[in-house]
């Protein structure tokens, strides 16, 4: 997982109006919490969150932080995948997707999925990606595929899904999922979580900005 230690200031800034820099904050930790204990629930061999920022107390047993190299949201996502150990599939899973289902992920990584699968990707709904990974992850494979795509605009997802099958790579389509970035796609992720953390703290936080 890669993501931001949820910082006021620092995180969710575009939820700021209608949010206060503190309620982003909370939004994004509630996410952030949400999301580490879905992927806690996938059978993996290593758990690694790539860290802009300290761990906190929201760090589940079973992790390990790492820190973010330097350089443009490309650069550092070509670096979380290409620091996998060789032999090993290994996804990358952003921290905006709390309402994410653990089954969809046990399933799509599970040996009988994988075969014949090079890569995944999971395309989010405003045109980026929530999650991008490699069956056979190589340093200079992921810089080839991620080095140069244009982050945070309408056409990422594109410019990724097309760097992955010129690479020749065989891609599984993951569902495509709302990434939290607005105060209505927090509401909507809400809506399909309602029991969920970030759920409960958008009802708290929403009835203030409203």
């Amino acid at each position: 997982m890669i993501a931001k230690a949820p910082v006021p200031g620092r995180v969710k800034t575009r939820l700021t109006p209608p949010c206060t820099p503190e309620q982003a904050a909370e939004l994004a930790e509630a996410a952030l919490r949400d999301t580490l204990d879905v992927l806690s629930t996938v059978p993996a061999g290593r758990r690694v969150l790539v860290l802009d920022g300290e761990p906190g107390p929201w760090l589940p047993p079973g992790w390990r932080a790492v820190p973010q190299v330097a350089g443009g949201l490309d650069v550092r996502l070509a670096a979380a995948l290409g620091a996998a150990p060789a032999g090993a599939p290994v996804l990358l899973v952003g921290m905006d997707t709390p309402q994410l289902p653990a089954e969809v992920l046990a399933e799509a990584l599970s040996p009988t999925a994988r075969a014949g699968i090079d890569t995944w990707y999971g395309p989010a709904a405003d045109g980026g990606f929530w999650a991008v990974g490699l069956a056979r992850p190589e340093p200079a494979l992921a810089e080839r595929v991620l080095t140069g795509v244009p982050m945070s605009v309408p056409e990422t997802g594109a410019v990724l899904r097309e760097r992955l099958a010129g690479a020749g790579l065989r891609v599984r389509e993951l569902p495509v999922l709302t990434d939290v970035d607005t105060a209505a796609e927090a509401a909507q992720v809400a809506a399909l979580v309602p029991g969920g953390r970030f759920a409960r703290v958008w009802r708290s936080v929403g009835a203030e900005v409203r």
